[in-house]
């Protein structure tokens, strides 16, 4: 999942991030909305985590931009302003929820995960593929009634391609889906993560991988 979060307190919005990836989201950061309007026109996103007193575009005119998009993310309304007047202002506007500043971190993760399986083309609860079944909530991986144990980044590698199977996904696909737009595209992150996920996968092994194309689940 990739998540952008936009705020202009830069502590809070470090916290909201790391915790997010934490969870093995791929998150982005917006100081102002500018920058967010810059991000969303060249990144598609599953969650925007927007708070709405920006410098530079104010948020509800991010919120709107995005509400206008036929294929858009679902937006997450993180703010200060909490009165029942700002919420319902918020919701107006286009955004799909509203949390009020200060908020349980937990909440906000479950609230993230939520929109992202409100998106209109969002996959069942449930992924299944060659004899594995991942629920991204319960954060919890079985192969063949063998729980696995992984990594937070394992996690999101097998995530992401159980959404994609039978279908391959490129190594640069799989850094944009599970990392951020920090990660060096020229580095072997990907591959070494991919090794790690096979050998807790064991045999027989289900991940291929051809040269040039990427990898895919079979």
């Amino acid at each position: 999942m990739r998540v952008l979060v936009v705020e202009d307190a830069r502590a809070l919005a470090e916290v909201v991030a790391e915790g997010l990836r934490d969870n093995g989201m791929a998150v982005d950061l917006a100081f102002d909305g500018l920058a967010a309007a810059e991000k969303l026109g060249h990144t598609d996103y599953d969650v925007v985590v927007l708070d709405r007193d920006l410098p530079g575009l104010h948020g509800d005119a991010i919120c709107r931009l995005v509400a206008d998009r036929e294929d858009r993310p679902m937006i997450l309304m993180l703010t200060a302003a909490g009165g029942p007047d700002d919420r319902v202002s918020g919701l107006s506007l286009g955004a799909d929820d509203y949390l009020a500043k200060p908020f349980h971190f937990p909440e906000l993760v479950l609230r993230v995960q939520s929109l992202s399986r409100r998106r209109p083309d969002a996959r069942p609860r449930t992924l299944r593929a060659a004899g594995i079944e991942l629920d991204p909530v319960r954060r919890t991986a079985v192969r063949d009634g063998r729980l696995l144990s992984l990594s937070v980044k394992e996690f999101a590698v097998l995530e992401a391609l159980l959404i994609a199977a039978p279908g391959f996904l490129s190594a640069e696909r799989l850094l944009e889906q599970v990392w951020d737009e920090h990660a060096d595209p020229f580095t072997n992150t990907v591959a070494v993560t991919v090794g790690r996920l096979r050998r807790k996968l064991g045999d027989p092994a289900v991940i291929a991988t051809t040269p040039g194309v990427g990898y895919r689940l079979g």
